[in-house]
C-alpha cells in the first residue's frame, strides 16, 4: 500500500476525528435508510478505507494550495461511498445521508465563526490570493509539478452579472482521484456538498455545471447571502 503524504500525516489525527464525528451524525441514517444494522463493523470498515484514501490523495502543494483543504475536508466522504457501495447501497441514497450529515457537522460550529470564515472567503484579500493561484494552476510548469490538482480561471463579474466573482475549474482534482480509483459513480454526490459548505458560511454558489457531469468546466459563481438568510440556508 501507498504511504500517506507527510502533509496529510500531519493533519491526519484531526481528519480521523472529523470521519468519527461524521459517523456519530450518520448513524441513525445508516439504520433507517441503508438498512445496515452493524453499525459497529460498517464504521470500522470506513475508517479503514479512510486509510486507504488517505494514502491515495494526492498532494498538490501543501499549506501553500487552498485546494489542499478540499481534499482535506471531502475526500473523507469517498471511504463512506465505497464501503456503503459495498453493502449494496443504492448511490442516490449515499448522496443523500452524506449531505444530511455534512450539514450536520458544518452546523456544529458556531454561527459567528462560520460567517467569519464567510466574509475572509469573500474578501478582497481572498479574491487577490485566488486570482494569483488561478494563474499559476493554468500553467505548464505547475500541472508538470502538481499533475493531480485542480486547474482554474478566476471570472471577473460583467456588467450585467449579480455575482461578485466566480472561478471556472478546467480540471478537478477529485475527477482525476475518482477516475484514477473508479470512483466515478459516485462524484456527483462529492459534488453536491460545495453547495452546503458555501451556504453554511453566508455564501450563495451557482453552479449550473460540472466537470463529473460532463460539461467542459464548472462554472462557481460566488454572493453574498442577504443576511437574514446567513448561516441558515441548505
Amino acid at each position: 500500500m501507498a504511504e500517506i503524504h507527510p502533509f496529510y500525516q500531519t493533519h491526519r489525527q484531526a481528519m480521523e476525528a472529523a470521519m468519527r464525528e461524521r459517523l456519530d451524525l450518520a448513524e441513525a441514517m445508516l439504520r433507517e435508510r441503508a438498512h445496515l444494522s452493524d453499525i459497529a463493523a460498517i464504521r470500522q470498515e470506513v475508517m479503514d478505507e479512510f486509510t486507504v484514501v488517505l494514502a491515495q490523495m494526492p498532494y498538490v502543494g501543501g499549506a501553500a494550495s487552498r485546494m489542499s483543504d478540499f481534499f482535506m475536508r471531502l475526500t473523507g466522504f469517498i471511504a463512506i461511498s465505497r464501503v456503503l457501495r459495498r453493502h449494496g447501497v443504492p448511490v442516490p441514497v449515499i448522496g443523500e445521508i452524506e449531505r444530511e450529515t455534512y450539514q450536520a457537522q458544518l452546523m456544529t460550529s458556531p454561527e459567528a465563526e462560520r460567517l467569519a470564515a464567510g466574509r475572509q472567503f469573500m474578501s478582497p484579500e481572498n479574491q487577490v490570493l485566488m486570482r494569483e493561484q488561478a494563474a499559476r494552476s493554468v500553467t505548464e510548469a505547475h500541472q508538470a509539478e502538481f499533475p493531480d490538482d485542480f486547474v482554474y480561471d478566476f471570472v471577473e463579474p460583467g456588467p450585467q452579472d449579480t455575482f461578485e466573482f466566480g472561478i471556472d475549474y478546467k480540471a478537478c482534482g477529485f475527477c482525476k482521484l475518482a477516475a484514477r480509483h473508479g470512483d466515478k459513480e459516485i462524484l456527483p454526490n462529492i459534488c453536491g456538498l460545495d453547495f452546503d459548505a458555501y451556504a453554511t458560511r453566508g455564501i450563495r454558489l451557482e453552479r449550473t455545471q460540472t466537470l463529473a457531469g460532463g460539461a467542459s468546466h464548472c462554472n462557481f459563481r460566488f454572493s453574498r447571502l442577504a443576511p437574514d438568510r446567513e448561516g441558515n440556508r441548505m
